[in-house]
């Protein structure tokens, strides 16, 4: 039997039933495990806690599969957590929202270290951990079963993937690709770059979220940063937006937004489009005395883990100090975090900062999270990465 032994008191957040054990809890391995088999964990007083996915060179050692100590870990293990995990947003009833959706959201399913994303009928998936790098061909093999896609694409090439040892990976696993790959949300449409774009190529996660800007941007002056493939932008005009502003450092994120409003009709020759570092925008726009009544930030991942979030946390007060700073006075701030490292706690606080630094008040009319297809976990509170504050501001 293989097995992990754990030091004393080191199985208390297994107890609270969190799914990673730390190299350090380790007291000993018995069976010589290879990486990516299955292992039984024990506490040292010879009680079993669950099965997990080993690693013997990864700070996460092992990740949990099962608390039931009669599950066998096989291909059925993992037909049953799929077709949860697919029966889970059928009930959601997202479809009649959006053609794309997040299949499996890692321990959050059961699943660690795996993500798959649909788009209309093209999935992808994602693979960040050496225990479900193990189980590859057998999940391909259900997925084709459960979703008749006609194609998956891997886009295994996070940065979590060599943390595990692992090579990244990315390429066509079955069928073709389509050539437009096209989704739409909340009638609206969006291309989606699976190959080259930015996560597995869209950000479902703020599907809500961009809806709510909708809502909110009729007659405003706005300003969009880090707008990516402009999804904030596009509800921003379709909301009835007076004026636009999008900026991203990537020439082609501007163009596949430029796309995606010629996709639904919007006019782009109305609006402001600029490639820039966001925080240069930002103070350029403030030198200049510009103003705007809605500001989006959604910047990338600024502290992947805690060890990041002291220096996340001065990029994050930089933004949103000067944001703040182009907010007229009942204006709206809509800021984002999707860095694990960065608690919601201290990104309220981070922002609170930036505005006492402004001088300016700023109430909070909406806390945001991800899209429910998006689930947390109640006993792993790092799903929670997605962090977003809807702010009034006045002086």
């Amino acid at each position: 039997m293989k097995k992990i032994i754990l030091k004393a008191g080191k199985e208390k957040s297994l107890l609270r039933r969190h799914p990673w054990i730390y190299s350090g809890a380790i007291g000993r391995v018995e069976g010589n495990p290879s990486d990516g088999d299955t292992v039984q964990i024990y506490t040292n007083q010879n009680v079993f806690l669950a099965h997990a996915a080993y690693h013997s060179k990864a700070p996460i050692a092992a990740r949990v599969w099962s608390w039931q100590q009669d599950e066998r870990i096989d291909e059925m293990f993992f037909y049953r957590k799929l077709t949860q995990a697919l029966a889970l947003r059928k009930d959601l009833g997202l479809s009649q929202f959006s053609t794309g959706c997040r299949l499996v959201h890692g321990e959050s399913d059961g699943l660690p270290g795996l993500v798959i994303d649909q788009y209309d009928r093209a999935l992808v998936i994602q693979i960040g951990s050496v225990g479900a790098e193990r189980w590859r061909e057998v999940i391909l093999d259900i997925l084709k079963n459960l979703c008749n896609p006609t194609c998956i694409y891997e886009r295994s090439d996070t940065e979590v993937r060599e943390l595990e040892g692992l090579t990244k990976r990315t390429g066509v696993l079955w069928g073709g690709l389509p050539h437009d790959l096209i989704i739409k949300e909340y009638g609206l449409h969006f291309a989606v770059d699976v190959v080259r774009g930015q996560k597995t190529g869209f950000y479902l996660d703020q599907r809500d979220n961009r809806a709510k800007i909708g809502t909110l941007a009729k007659d405003k002056e706005v300003l969009n940063c880090f707008c990516y493939s402009g999804g904030f932008s596009v509800y921003a005009k379709q909301g009835g937006a007076k004026s636009l502003l999008s900026v991203d450092s990537s020439e082609d994120a501007l163009k596949l937004a430029q796309h995606n409003f010629a996709l639904n009709g919007l006019a782009t020759d109305s609006q402001e489009w600029q490639c820039a570092d966001v925080f240069q925008m930002l103070r350029k726009l403030r030198d200049q005395n510009r103003k705007f009544d809605l500001i989006i930030l959604d910047p990338p991942k600024f502290a992947p883990t805690a060890s990041f979030a002291a220096k996340a946390a001065r990029g994050y007060k930089d933004i949103n100090l000067l944001a703040f700073k182009l907010l007229r006075s009942g204006g709206i701030l809509a800021t984002y975090s999707c860095s694990g490292g960065i608690s919601s706690d201290l990104f309220q606080k981070i922002v609170a900062g930036a505005a006492l630094d402004a001088g300016v008040s700023a109430h909070i009319i909406d806390q945001q999270m991800a899209a429910p297809d998006h689930p947390i976990l109640l006993s792993f509170p790092e799903g929670a990465y997605l962090k977003g504050l809807l702010l009034r501001v006045t002086d």
